[in-house]
């Protein structure tokens, strides 16, 4: 699903390197979690993948399309919800729903079912005809959920997703996420909460420093010189 090949990118006329020759493969089915301290370059790889920043070398393709020179094709099969859900806010939820399931040309007998399943799941039916400057961090959280993922793509690429979720919508999209990877699609999970990636994850690669430092099943993981929790592997991995 995402083959990421030597991908490097700097910063301040290459002064600082975010990503350092990352190579990556993740597969059809799984959930990956794609863990880090600040600043270790998971967000830029992110951006890079989804094509708002280019990399100084390397490649990625997204189920087989370069997301460089196969952009669109790429960017159609996938979902992305940033680390902060800044959206339109003069728009009603409504009217953003429909402006993203324009882009992704969702017909609209298809788009209204979706809609309707994802307004009723996180319980923004009531708010769904105001505007969105209105809106709570969480509900805001919630719309750009949906509006990511109403043209139901394979690849599900999630930046801190969870930040603002009250419990029950964190745990409706956990189980979401589930059930999108038994289908053979694949989310691409980004995480502070180390618990959550513990649980949920079936592969875990740990970036630090811009290189990858880490990768494989919590079994994989602990087999190393590290053992026990995701928490005390991390912290062993990324010690300054």
């Amino acid at each position: 699903m995402i083959n990421i090949k030597n991908l490097s990118k700097s910063y301040n006329k290459g002064s600082v390197k975010a990503v350092d020759n990352l190579n990556l493969h993740v597969n059809p089915g799984e959930i990956f979690g794609f863990l880090g301290p600040n600043g270790a370059g998971k967000t830029t790889t992110i951006k890079m993948m989804i094509g708002l920043l280019n990399s100084d070398s390397g490649s990625i393709s997204i189920k087989g399309f370069d997301n460089q020179k196969q952009t669109l094709e790429a960017k159609r099969n996938i979902g992305y919800v940033p680390d902060n859900p800044d959206v339109f806010d003069r728009l009603t939820g409504m009217e953003y729903l429909n402006f993203m399931a324009d882009i992704y040309q969702v017909e609209p007998d298809v788009r209204k079912e979706r809609i309707k399943s994802f307004l009723e799941m996180f319980g923004l039916n009531d708010a769904a005809g105001d505007l969105i400057k209105s809106y709570s961090h969480g509900m805001k959280q919630k719309i750009v959920l949906t509006g990511a993922l109403v043209h139901d793509p394979a690849l599900w690429i999630l930046d801190e997703p969870l930040v603002g979720l009250d419990p029950k919508s964190a745990h409706q999209l956990k189980e979401l996420m589930r059930k999108h990877c038994d289908k053979g699609n694949t989310v691409f999970f980004s995480t502070h909460v180390l618990e959550v990636a513990e649980k949920i994850c079936d592969r875990i690669g740990i970036i630090n420093r811009g290189k990858l430092v880490a990768i494989g099943t919590m079994d994989e993981l602990r087999k190393g010189e590290q053992a026990g929790s995701l928490e005390n592997i991390f912290l062993e991995l990324t010690e300054q």
